[in-house]
């Protein structure tokens, strides 16, 4: 059964006149004719009552007619479904983000792509860290990800949606929560909770790493799988953390204070990223509803190299300074959130 005989029987039976209905088609009436005749052929059965008076329809046109529109509704439907598609009106877009730090970026991004293509689902799935990201970005399970990485991988586009500072969390009587700033020098003798070693932190990576510039290891009592329980720890007095202004600004506890971390580094980046030409019309449209909602903030100067102890930390190289986030790239490897 094609849509063309169902639109010529659907004319004829709403007609019941081959000549109006030929005329609606915009064909010629004998044309018509033959449709219908080879369309009852075709189902082996009469659909109209036919003299030279008038057409009536036939049992068999009768029950054919609610589900001939019923088709005909269906295709349309599915005709516009394709287009509005097409043009970037309908779809669905999976977006994959870490913990805290990206939820105020996400949630600005979601709102403007709601508000300029209500048509489209954008689906949220939190807990996903950069590796992962990058992986699932790359087998089409994510089509887009709010990641960290140090070097861009390959087949991954992205932008920076958001920059951040390392801080220090502590609890509100600790004695660095009066200070307006503090070193990984004074974090010596601290106790340290830190996210796990699997799925991986950048952050974690970042902490162990200025620790052993500084000339000690840290002191690491507990891990804690996420930055709220790792915040919510150090509230509760058992130790302190390095962590993300990005965090910080999403918790209101009274036992918590966040001071800024004084140290050389490049700027840490939060970037969101998608597959290499993706060209997706869904896509598309939410890209560019996060140029609107959440464009691409100016990025912060590399931090001086300070002394720390007896030592100092690297300055940055050239390369690294090349690989500012206008290039998205800079030279150490990738790690997770």
């Amino acid at each position: 059964m094609e849509l063309q005989q169902v639109r010529a029987f659907l004319a004829v039976a709403e007609e019941l006149h081959f000549g109006r209905a030929a005329e609606r088609l915009g064909i010629a009436q004998p044309p018509l004719s033959r449709a219908i005749r080879q369309f009852e052929q075709e189902l082996g059965a009469e659909l109209f009552h036919r003299t030279t008076r008038q057409v009536a329809l036939a049992p068999a046109g009768e029950a054919l007619l609610a589900p001939a529109r019923a088709l005909l509704a269906a295709a349309e439907t599915a005709q516009q479904s394709v287009q509005m598609a097409s043009a970037g009106d309908v779809g669905r877009v999976r977006l994959g983000l870490g913990t805290l730090s990206s939820h105020r970026v996400a949630s600005r991004l979601v709102a403007e792509a709601h508000r300029r293509k209500p048509g489209i689902t954008v689906d949220l799935e939190s807990n996903v860290y950069s590796e992962e990201g990058i992986a699932r970005l790359h087998d089409g399970t994510l089509d887009l990800a709010l990641i960290r990485w140090q070097t861009q991988p390959p087949g991954i586009a992205g932008r920076p949606a958001l920059f951040e500072r390392p801080m220090v969390a502590v609890h509100a009587e600790h004695r660095l929560a009066g200070r307006s700033s503090v070193t990984i020098e004074d974090l010596r003798d601290e106790s340290f909770i830190l996210l796990p070693t699997d799925p991986g932190s950048t952050i974690r990576d970042l902490t162990l790493h200025w620790c052993y510039e500084a000339g000690f290891s840290p002191r690491i009592v507990q891990e804690a799988p996420d930055s709220q329980l790792v915040s919510a720890l150090v509230a509760a007095g058992m130790g302190i953390t390095v962590t993300y202004d990005s965090v910080m600004a999403h918790l209101h506890d009274p036992n918590l204070v966040a001071v800024p971390l004084s140290i050389a580094h490049d700027p840490i980046v939060v970037y969101l990223a998608h597959r290499e030409g993706e060209q997706a019309p869904a896509l598309r449209e939410v890209l560019a509803a996060a140029e609107a909602a959440v464009p691409t903030p100016i990025p912060p100067p590399h931090t001086a190299p300070k002394k720390v102890g007896a030592r100092h930390t690297a300055s940055p190289s050239a390369a690294s300074r090349d690989a500012t986030p206008a290039s998205h790239q800079s030279s150490a490897p990738a790690t997770p959130l």
